[in-house]
Protein backbone atom coordinates (compact mmCIF):
# COMPACT_ATOMS: atom_id res chain seq x y z
CA UNK A 1 0.00 0.00 0.00
CA UNK A 2 1.44 2.96 -0.98
CA UNK A 3 1.09 5.94 1.12
CA UNK A 4 1.60 9.15 -0.75
CA UNK A 5 2.12 11.52 2.13
CA UNK A 6 5.11 9.57 3.47
CA UNK A 7 6.46 10.08 -0.05
CA UNK A 8 5.84 13.93 -0.09
CA UNK A 9 7.40 14.26 3.05
CA UNK A 10 10.80 12.78 2.01
CA UNK A 11 10.93 14.49 -1.40
CA UNK A 12 9.35 18.34 -0.28
CA UNK A 13 10.89 20.70 -2.49
CA UNK A 14 12.31 22.85 0.96
CA UNK A 15 13.58 25.68 -0.67
CA UNK A 16 10.56 26.84 -1.89
CA UNK A 17 7.70 27.71 0.30
CA UNK A 18 4.81 30.11 0.83
CA UNK A 19 2.16 31.78 -1.43
CA UNK A 20 4.88 34.16 -3.47
CA UNK A 21 6.34 31.90 -5.94
CA UNK A 22 7.73 33.24 -9.06
CA UNK A 23 10.40 32.39 -12.12
CA UNK A 24 13.01 33.60 -9.61
CA UNK A 25 12.06 30.47 -7.06
CA UNK A 26 11.68 27.72 -9.68
CA UNK A 27 14.36 27.59 -12.38
CA UNK A 28 17.20 27.60 -9.99
CA UNK A 29 14.76 24.41 -9.43
CA UNK A 30 14.47 23.16 -12.53
CA UNK A 31 17.95 23.18 -13.47
CA UNK A 32 18.74 20.71 -10.98
CA UNK A 33 16.54 18.66 -12.79
CA UNK A 34 18.91 15.78 -14.40
CA UNK A 35 18.92 14.63 -17.84
CA UNK A 36 15.45 12.63 -18.20
CA UNK A 37 14.17 16.06 -18.09
CA UNK A 38 13.68 18.39 -21.43
CA UNK A 39 13.00 21.58 -19.98
CA UNK A 40 12.08 24.21 -22.87
CA UNK A 41 11.28 27.54 -23.38
CA UNK A 42 7.90 27.69 -25.10
CA UNK A 43 6.83 31.50 -25.16
CA UNK A 44 7.09 35.05 -23.32
CA UNK A 45 4.85 36.63 -21.43
CA UNK A 46 3.49 39.89 -22.39
CA UNK A 47 6.34 41.52 -19.96
CA UNK A 48 8.79 39.46 -21.98
CA UNK A 49 9.34 36.72 -19.22
CA UNK A 50 10.17 33.39 -20.13
CA UNK A 51 7.49 30.29 -19.90
CA UNK A 52 9.15 26.91 -19.46
CA UNK A 53 8.07 23.84 -19.58
CA UNK A 54 9.33 20.42 -18.56
CA UNK A 55 8.88 17.40 -20.77
CA UNK A 56 9.69 13.39 -19.33
CA UNK A 57 8.68 10.39 -19.48
CA UNK A 58 8.50 7.51 -22.15
CA UNK A 59 4.90 5.84 -21.98
CA UNK A 60 1.98 6.02 -24.45
CA UNK A 61 -0.27 7.89 -22.17
CA UNK A 62 0.52 11.63 -22.60
CA UNK A 63 -0.66 13.89 -19.49
CA UNK A 64 -0.88 18.03 -19.54
CA UNK A 65 -0.80 20.13 -16.54
CA UNK A 66 -0.28 23.95 -16.24
CA UNK A 67 -0.10 26.26 -12.64
CA UNK A 68 -0.25 29.55 -12.21
CA UNK A 69 -2.82 30.49 -14.91
CA UNK A 70 -3.24 32.86 -11.74
CA UNK A 71 -0.40 34.50 -11.27
CA UNK A 72 -1.58 34.47 -7.18
CA UNK A 73 -2.51 30.85 -6.93
CA UNK A 74 0.65 29.01 -6.42
CA UNK A 75 0.28 25.45 -4.00
CA UNK A 76 -0.09 23.93 -7.16
CA UNK A 77 3.19 25.18 -8.42
CA UNK A 78 4.81 23.64 -5.14
CA UNK A 79 3.31 20.16 -5.57
CA UNK A 80 4.27 20.58 -9.32
CA UNK A 81 7.67 20.80 -7.80
CA UNK A 82 7.69 17.67 -5.65
CA UNK A 83 6.25 15.90 -7.85
CA UNK A 84 9.24 16.82 -10.45
CA UNK A 85 11.40 16.07 -7.32
CA UNK A 86 9.83 12.77 -6.38
CA UNK A 87 10.15 11.58 -10.13
CA UNK A 88 13.31 11.77 -10.65
CA UNK A 89 14.45 9.89 -7.33
CA UNK A 90 14.26 6.61 -9.60
CA UNK A 91 12.34 4.75 -7.69
CA UNK A 92 10.45 1.47 -8.93
CA UNK A 93 7.11 3.33 -8.40
CA UNK A 94 8.83 6.80 -10.57
CA UNK A 95 10.20 4.21 -13.23
CA UNK A 96 7.07 2.92 -13.23
CA UNK A 97 4.81 6.04 -13.78
CA UNK A 98 7.85 6.95 -16.35
CA UNK A 99 7.60 3.81 -18.60
CA UNK A 100 3.97 3.80 -19.13
CA UNK A 101 3.30 7.76 -18.88
CA UNK A 102 4.33 11.57 -21.04
CA UNK A 103 4.54 14.46 -18.80
CA UNK A 104 4.55 17.69 -20.24
CA UNK A 105 4.38 20.21 -16.98
CA UNK A 106 3.99 24.23 -17.31
CA UNK A 107 4.72 25.30 -13.89
CA UNK A 108 3.89 28.61 -13.87
CA UNK A 109 1.91 29.80 -17.22
CA UNK A 110 1.40 33.73 -16.08
CA UNK A 111 4.68 35.09 -14.33
CA UNK A 112 3.81 38.40 -14.80
CA UNK A 113 0.85 37.87 -12.32
CA UNK A 114 3.22 35.46 -10.18
CA UNK A 115 5.48 38.52 -9.98
CA UNK A 116 3.15 40.70 -9.39
CA UNK A 117 0.94 38.52 -7.16
CA UNK A 118 -2.25 38.95 -9.07
CA UNK A 119 -4.48 36.62 -10.53
CA UNK A 120 -4.63 38.69 -13.67
CA UNK A 121 -1.75 39.18 -16.33
CA UNK A 122 0.13 42.42 -17.37
CA UNK A 123 -2.45 43.03 -19.60
CA UNK A 124 -5.18 42.61 -17.06
CA UNK A 125 -6.63 39.45 -18.57
CA UNK A 126 -7.68 36.30 -16.50
CA UNK A 127 -6.36 33.91 -18.90
CA UNK A 128 -8.95 31.59 -17.38
CA UNK A 129 -11.58 33.05 -19.18
CA UNK A 130 -9.26 33.49 -22.80
CA UNK A 131 -9.50 30.48 -23.81
CA UNK A 132 -11.64 31.08 -26.99
CA UNK A 133 -10.31 34.73 -27.94
CA UNK A 134 -6.93 33.28 -26.98
CA UNK A 135 -5.80 37.41 -27.16
CA UNK A 136 -3.12 36.93 -24.85
CA UNK A 137 0.30 35.43 -25.45
CA UNK A 138 0.24 32.95 -22.19
CA UNK A 139 -2.82 32.14 -24.00
CA UNK A 140 -1.34 31.43 -26.91
CA UNK A 141 1.41 29.43 -25.39
CA UNK A 142 -1.17 27.46 -23.50
CA UNK A 143 -3.08 26.36 -26.73
CA UNK A 144 -0.31 25.99 -28.95
CA UNK A 145 1.36 23.45 -26.76
CA UNK A 146 -1.46 21.52 -26.04
CA UNK A 147 -2.07 20.84 -29.76
CA UNK A 148 1.52 19.91 -30.34
CA UNK A 149 1.70 17.94 -26.75
CA UNK A 150 -1.90 16.33 -28.09
CA UNK A 151 -2.56 14.93 -24.39
CA UNK A 152 -4.41 12.12 -23.36
CA UNK A 153 -5.31 13.75 -19.70
CA UNK A 154 -5.12 17.73 -18.61
CA UNK A 155 -4.74 18.55 -15.35
CA UNK A 156 -5.75 22.75 -14.82
CA UNK A 157 -4.11 23.54 -11.33
CA UNK A 158 -5.55 26.11 -9.70
CA UNK A 159 -5.74 27.71 -5.88
CA UNK A 160 -9.55 28.45 -4.33
CA UNK A 161 -10.00 31.04 -1.87
CA UNK A 162 -10.79 30.60 2.28
CA UNK A 163 -14.36 31.29 2.05
CA UNK A 164 -15.21 27.83 0.46
CA UNK A 165 -16.46 25.01 3.17
CA UNK A 166 -17.79 21.40 2.21
CA UNK A 167 -21.46 20.95 1.45
CA UNK A 168 -22.98 22.58 4.43
CA UNK A 169 -20.43 21.55 6.87
CA UNK A 170 -17.91 23.45 8.86
CA UNK A 171 -15.59 21.77 7.48
CA UNK A 172 -12.80 23.80 5.40
CA UNK A 173 -12.69 23.05 1.34
CA UNK A 174 -9.12 22.09 1.62
CA UNK A 175 -9.12 20.35 -1.82
CA UNK A 176 -11.72 21.30 -4.48
CA UNK A 177 -12.52 19.01 -7.85
CA UNK A 178 -14.39 19.90 -11.06
CA UNK A 179 -14.76 17.39 -13.77
CA UNK A 180 -15.42 20.72 -16.57
CA UNK A 181 -18.76 20.54 -18.35
CA UNK A 182 -18.54 20.66 -22.07
CA UNK A 183 -21.78 22.23 -23.02
CA UNK A 184 -24.72 24.01 -21.39
CA UNK A 185 -26.63 21.44 -20.21
CA UNK A 186 -23.94 19.87 -18.19
CA UNK A 187 -24.01 16.18 -19.91
CA UNK A 188 -21.46 13.84 -19.41
CA UNK A 189 -19.54 13.11 -22.34
CA UNK A 190 -17.52 10.06 -22.46
CA UNK A 191 -14.20 12.63 -21.64
CA UNK A 192 -16.14 13.93 -18.86
CA UNK A 193 -16.91 10.52 -17.32
CA UNK A 194 -13.19 9.66 -16.65
CA UNK A 195 -12.74 13.24 -15.83
CA UNK A 196 -15.26 12.51 -12.91
CA UNK A 197 -14.10 8.84 -12.26
CA UNK A 198 -10.24 9.83 -11.73
CA UNK A 199 -11.59 12.72 -9.13
CA UNK A 200 -13.62 9.44 -7.44
CA UNK A 201 -10.04 7.82 -7.35
CA UNK A 202 -8.71 11.23 -5.63
CA UNK A 203 -11.34 11.76 -3.36
CA UNK A 204 -11.08 8.16 -2.10
CA UNK A 205 -7.27 8.52 -1.48
CA UNK A 206 -7.59 11.90 0.08
CA UNK A 207 -10.56 11.29 2.56
CA UNK A 208 -7.63 8.84 4.23
CA UNK A 209 -5.68 12.12 5.33
CA UNK A 210 -8.43 14.92 5.43
CA UNK A 211 -11.67 13.39 5.66
CA UNK A 212 -15.16 15.54 4.83
CA UNK A 213 -12.93 17.89 3.56
CA UNK A 214 -12.91 17.52 -0.25
CA UNK A 215 -15.38 19.67 -1.76
CA UNK A 216 -17.21 19.68 -5.37
CA UNK A 217 -16.27 22.94 -7.38
CA UNK A 218 -19.20 24.47 -9.53
CA UNK A 219 -19.79 23.58 -12.82
CA UNK A 220 -21.16 25.94 -14.31
CA UNK A 221 -20.41 25.96 -18.10
CA UNK A 222 -18.41 28.20 -19.39
CA UNK A 223 -16.59 28.17 -22.66
CA UNK A 224 -13.79 31.12 -22.19
CA UNK A 225 -12.72 28.55 -19.55
CA UNK A 226 -9.56 26.67 -20.30
CA UNK A 227 -11.08 23.36 -18.59
CA UNK A 228 -14.56 23.65 -20.00
CA UNK A 229 -12.77 24.42 -24.19
CA UNK A 230 -10.50 21.20 -23.61
CA UNK A 231 -13.23 19.01 -22.46
CA UNK A 232 -14.69 20.21 -25.72
CA UNK A 233 -12.41 19.07 -27.20
CA UNK A 234 -12.90 15.68 -25.75
CA UNK A 235 -9.78 15.30 -23.52
CA UNK A 236 -10.43 14.45 -19.65
CA UNK A 237 -9.55 17.68 -17.72
CA UNK A 238 -9.53 17.78 -13.95
CA UNK A 239 -9.95 21.07 -12.43
CA UNK A 240 -7.76 21.18 -9.06
CA UNK A 241 -8.43 23.69 -6.66
CA UNK A 242 -5.86 23.97 -3.55
CA UNK A 243 -8.09 25.46 -0.62
CA UNK A 244 -7.48 25.94 3.29
CA UNK A 245 -6.54 23.66 5.84
CA UNK A 246 -6.25 24.65 9.54
CA UNK A 247 -3.88 27.30 9.98
CA UNK A 248 -2.26 26.39 6.68
CA UNK A 249 -2.47 30.02 4.95
CA UNK A 250 0.89 29.70 4.15
CA UNK A 251 -0.60 26.67 2.08
CA UNK A 252 2.01 24.49 2.97
CA UNK A 253 -0.14 21.39 4.33
CA UNK A 254 -2.21 21.91 1.23
CA UNK A 255 0.42 21.22 -0.95
CA UNK A 256 0.72 17.64 0.53
CA UNK A 257 -2.73 16.68 -0.35
CA UNK A 258 -2.58 18.07 -4.07
CA UNK A 259 0.96 16.24 -3.98
CA UNK A 260 -1.28 13.04 -3.09
CA UNK A 261 -3.96 13.62 -5.21
CA UNK A 262 -2.25 14.06 -8.28
CA UNK A 263 -0.03 11.30 -7.79
CA UNK A 264 -2.62 9.01 -7.22
CA UNK A 265 -4.81 10.24 -10.50
CA UNK A 266 -1.14 9.25 -12.14
CA UNK A 267 -0.80 6.11 -10.48
CA UNK A 268 -4.95 5.55 -11.92
CA UNK A 269 -4.11 6.25 -14.99
CA UNK A 270 -0.20 4.44 -15.63
CA UNK A 271 -2.24 1.24 -14.21
CA UNK A 272 -5.19 1.41 -16.26
CA UNK A 273 -7.68 1.49 -13.40
CA UNK A 274 -9.91 3.77 -14.35
CA UNK A 275 -12.73 1.83 -14.24
CA UNK A 276 -12.12 0.33 -10.71
CA UNK A 277 -13.97 3.67 -10.00
CA UNK A 278 -17.73 4.70 -10.55
CA UNK A 279 -18.72 7.94 -12.23
CA UNK A 280 -21.81 8.03 -9.96
CA UNK A 281 -19.76 8.64 -6.81
CA UNK A 282 -18.47 12.06 -8.10
CA UNK A 283 -21.93 13.17 -7.22
CA UNK A 284 -21.12 11.90 -3.78
CA UNK A 285 -18.78 14.67 -3.15
CA UNK A 286 -20.88 17.72 -1.67
CA UNK A 287 -20.78 20.74 -3.50
CA UNK A 288 -18.44 23.84 -2.01
CA UNK A 289 -20.11 26.15 0.33
CA UNK A 290 -19.09 29.86 0.86
CA UNK A 291 -19.67 30.17 4.37
CA UNK A 292 -16.53 30.88 6.21
CA UNK A 293 -14.94 34.08 7.17
CA UNK A 294 -11.11 34.60 8.09
CA UNK A 295 -12.20 36.03 10.98
CA UNK A 296 -15.18 36.48 12.91
CA UNK A 297 -15.86 38.40 15.87
CA UNK A 298 -19.24 38.20 18.09
CA UNK A 299 -20.08 41.05 20.60
CA UNK A 300 -17.42 43.65 19.32
CA UNK A 301 -19.43 45.92 20.72
CA UNK A 302 -16.84 45.62 24.05
CA UNK A 303 -14.92 46.94 21.96
CA UNK A 304 -16.01 49.68 19.87
CA UNK A 305 -19.43 51.11 21.72
CA UNK A 306 -20.32 52.34 18.23
CA UNK A 307 -21.50 48.97 17.30
CA UNK A 308 -24.68 46.97 18.27
CA UNK A 309 -24.95 44.23 20.70
CA UNK A 310 -26.41 41.45 18.69
CA UNK A 311 -23.89 42.02 15.59
CA UNK A 312 -20.58 39.90 14.58
CA UNK A 313 -17.99 41.16 12.45
CA UNK A 314 -17.20 38.73 9.55
CA UNK A 315 -13.18 39.32 7.89
CA UNK A 316 -11.41 38.20 5.09
CA UNK A 317 -7.71 38.89 4.76
CA UNK A 318 -6.50 40.91 1.89
CA UNK A 319 -3.57 39.44 0.32
CA UNK A 320 -0.89 41.89 -0.31
CA UNK A 321 2.38 41.50 -1.68
CA UNK A 322 4.83 43.74 0.81
CA UNK A 323 8.65 43.04 -0.30
CA UNK A 324 8.60 39.81 -2.01
CA UNK A 325 6.27 38.62 1.30
CA UNK A 326 2.64 37.79 1.19
CA UNK A 327 0.89 40.02 4.39
CA UNK A 328 -2.68 38.57 5.57
CA UNK A 329 -4.55 41.79 6.30
CA UNK A 330 -7.71 41.71 8.05
CA UNK A 331 -11.15 44.06 6.23
CA UNK A 332 -14.12 43.56 7.24
CA UNK A 333 -16.24 41.66 4.77
CA UNK A 334 -20.06 41.84 7.06
CA UNK A 335 -21.94 42.89 9.87
CA UNK A 336 -24.64 41.37 10.51
CA UNK A 337 -26.08 37.94 12.36
CA UNK A 338 -23.60 35.62 10.93
CA UNK A 339 -25.13 32.68 12.87
CA UNK A 340 -25.03 30.36 9.85
CA UNK A 341 -21.43 31.04 8.74
CA UNK A 342 -18.53 29.70 9.97
CA UNK A 343 -14.93 30.98 10.98
CA UNK A 344 -11.40 30.34 10.45
CA UNK A 345 -10.52 32.30 13.89
CA UNK A 346 -14.17 32.78 16.30
CA UNK A 347 -13.69 35.45 18.81
CA UNK A 348 -16.44 35.90 21.26
CA UNK A 349 -15.73 39.16 23.25
CA UNK A 350 -18.04 37.78 26.29
CA UNK A 351 -15.60 35.45 26.95
CA UNK A 352 -12.90 37.00 28.83
CA UNK A 353 -9.61 34.96 27.39
CA UNK A 354 -11.01 35.22 23.70
CA UNK A 355 -11.30 39.02 24.71
CA UNK A 356 -7.78 39.64 26.25
CA UNK A 357 -6.49 37.81 22.82
CA UNK A 358 -8.28 39.95 20.79
CA UNK A 359 -6.92 43.07 22.25
CA UNK A 360 -3.49 41.65 21.78
CA UNK A 361 -3.84 41.32 17.91
CA UNK A 362 -3.46 45.12 17.27
CA UNK A 363 -4.55 44.48 13.35
CA UNK A 364 -7.79 43.15 14.26
CA UNK A 365 -8.55 45.62 17.38
CA UNK A 366 -7.56 48.41 14.93
CA UNK A 367 -10.21 47.41 12.24
CA UNK A 368 -13.03 46.66 15.32
CA UNK A 369 -12.11 50.93 16.12
CA UNK A 370 -12.06 52.14 12.82
CA UNK A 371 -15.56 51.21 12.18
CA UNK A 372 -18.25 54.41 12.62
Amino acid sequence: MINYKTIQAAIKVKTIQGRYVTNHHIFPFLDTLNDTFLIETIGQSVLGKDIKSVTFGSGKLKIFMWSQMHGNESTTTKAVLDFLNFMQTNSDFARQLMQQCTFKIIPILNPDGAEAYTRVNANKVDLNRDAQDRSQPESIVLRDTYEAFKPDYCFNLHDQRTIFNVGDTSKPATVSFLAPAHDEERSISPSRAISMQLIVAMNKELQQYIPNQIGRYDDGFNANCVGDTFQMLNKPTILFESGHFENDFLREETRIYIFCAMLKAIEVIATNAIQDYKQEDYFMIPENGKLFFDVIIKNASLINPKLPNDRSLGLLFQETLENEEIKFIPKISEIGNLNDFFGHKIYNCLNSIELDALKRNKQLTDVILNIE
